[in-house]
């Protein structure tokens, strides 16, 4: 495990947080106990595979838009230093035949000087497209920047409205530096009056590159985003071409509760845009926030491969807007230090909050896992659960392919050649089960062997950056 990595994003997510909530950073943890009992995922050569299927612990029973249900890796916990895993699912109702949520939009399009000849045509299509499915019932802003920005207010989208919005489209002109910032502003100033008329509001960005002006930094531009979404409004952040920010446009889109796209061909523009405009009408639950009370026997909390961030004995952890039957995975490894010899311990109470779009009201669900504590470790190889060890090996292995990611990006093959190892390794514990991520591996791998330029092997490493988001079992990219 590349622990400096984690411990580098654990900082990161942290300083998000306190920029969230206005105060400064918690000083850090102290670091997990030595961990004696690995049996939730670490198999021996003596030990049979596990068979047991534990029971799922469904959320209580409501009529509410998302649904939890979830276990523990095992059914016991060893006394003292050990670890084990939780695994939830949450789960949007299906929409409702024919329903179809009116939106508030803001398309928010780059045209700086980078997006010259076919990027810029692709995107005048990709937005003209969007355009002429959008109904008299939902609005639209238009912002195209470069070094300025320029403003086409929101209007509900007429017949007239419309067809002037598709002609300055098709005259848009590359230009200037990228101002990414200030585009939000405006973008935002256009949705506010409208916020209390519509359940849904939007502001889908696309960029082809870095921001230049403006405020240029990451915690800023994520800042800037959590504000918006705690205002009501969803981000969705679009990188097209070979040359924007992958970390800060999936930031963006962690941050905004929106969706995020890597768009190495920008004549699939129009097919993501239309996905967007599918996903903000079939909303039937947003800012979404998973709530996970960490109780003293768990030294230590990570939601694997997810932005959270602590809040005293809360992890808090923003998940996206949820469409009509989405679902969210999560994995969490608990470190523990159990001092009780025996009896029931509560590991995780876990707490959904959302907001409702259907009702428009503030709604949740929330459900609390227990284990047995023993001190008989054959017992807790015993009742083990096959499911959530597999859940569990695949996370584990998925943050070696986002170090490796990571280590592409900045030229060192090398360190990547061996951290796909590393995944290789712990992918093939659960082999049977896990033999699609084995086969991404190995894709990944003869890639990288033939890439013969940095362009191929910073292709490759956000196409790796793409798998490890769904093995997390985030569905909000494209």
């Amino acid at each position: 495990m590349n622990r400096t990595l984690l411990l580098v994003a654990a900082t990161g997510v942290l300083a998000v947080g306190a920029l969230l909530l206005g105060t400064p950073p918690e000083p850090p943890a102290p670091p997990p106990p030595v961990v004696t009992d690995t049996s939730h995922t670490v198999r021996r050569a003596e030990d049979p595979p596990a068979t047991r299927t534990l029971p799922l612990v469904t959320s209580r029973p409501e009529d509410g838009a998302l649904s939890m249900a979830g276990k523990l890796s095992g059914a016991y916990v060893q006394t003292g230093p050990s670890e084990a895993f939780a695994w939830l699912e949450l789960k949007a109702r299906p929409a409702e035949a024919g329903q179809r949520v009116p939106v508030n939009l803001a398309l928010v399009l780059d045209r700086s000087g980078s997006m010259n000849g076919k990027k810029l045509e692709d995107a005048r299509r990709a937005a003209a497209e969007l355009v002429r499915r959008l109904t008299p019932e939902d609005r639209l802003a238009f912002i195209d920047y470069g070094t300025d920005v320029r403003v086409q207010p929101s209007r509900r989208m007429t017949d007239e409205a419309r067809a002037e919005l598709l002609a300055l489209i098709s005259e848009l002109r590359d230009e200037g530096s990228t101002n990414i910032s200030g585009a939000l502003d405006s973008a935002a100033s256009a949705l506010r009056p409208h916020l209390r008329e519509y359940r849904v509001s939007r502001a889908i960005l696309l960029s082809d590159g870095q921001p230049t002006t403006g405020i240029v930094s990451e915690p800023g531009l994520l800042d800037q985003v959590a504000r918006l979404r705690r205002d009501g409004i969803t981000v969705s952040a679009l990188g097209v071409g070979r040359d924007y920010q992958e970390t800060l446009m999936r930031g963006m889109a962690e941050q905004g509760g929106g969706f995020s796209g890597f768009i190495d061909d920008s004549e699939r523009l129009a097919e993501v845009f239309s996905r967007e405009l599918d996903q903000a009408t079939r909303t039937v639950a947003r800012l979404v926030e998973l709530r996970l009370d960490v109780p003293p026997e768990v030294r230590h909390l990570e939601v694997m491969g997810m932005a959270s961030f602590r809040e005293g004995n809360v992890l808090k952890v923003p998940l996206y807007d949820m469409a009509g039957a989405q679902t969210v995975r999560v994995v969490a490894k608990l470190t523990l230090d159990t001092g009780k010899a025996s009896g029931t311990l509560a590991l995780l109470n876990a707490r959904l909050h959302y907001v409702d779009v259907a009702r428009d009201l503030p709604a949740d669900t929330a459900l609390r896992l227990t284990a047995e504590v023993t001190g008989d470790a054959a017992r807790v190889r015993e009742h083990l659960d096959k499911e959530v060890r597999v859940h569990a090996v695949r996370a584990l292995g998925t943050q070696q392919m986002v170090a490796a990611a990571e280590e592409m990006k900045r030229g060192n093959k090398v360190k990547a050649r061996g951290l796909l190892d590393n995944a290789r390794a712990i992918f093939g514990s659960s082999a049977e089960a896990l033999s699609g991520e084995l086969a991404d591996v190995s894709r990944s791998q003869a890639a990288l062997a033939g890439a013969s330029s940095a362009e191929e092997t910073q292709a490759e490493s956000r196409n790796l950056l793409k798998k490890s988001i769904r093995n997390f079992g985030q569905n909000n990219t494209y």
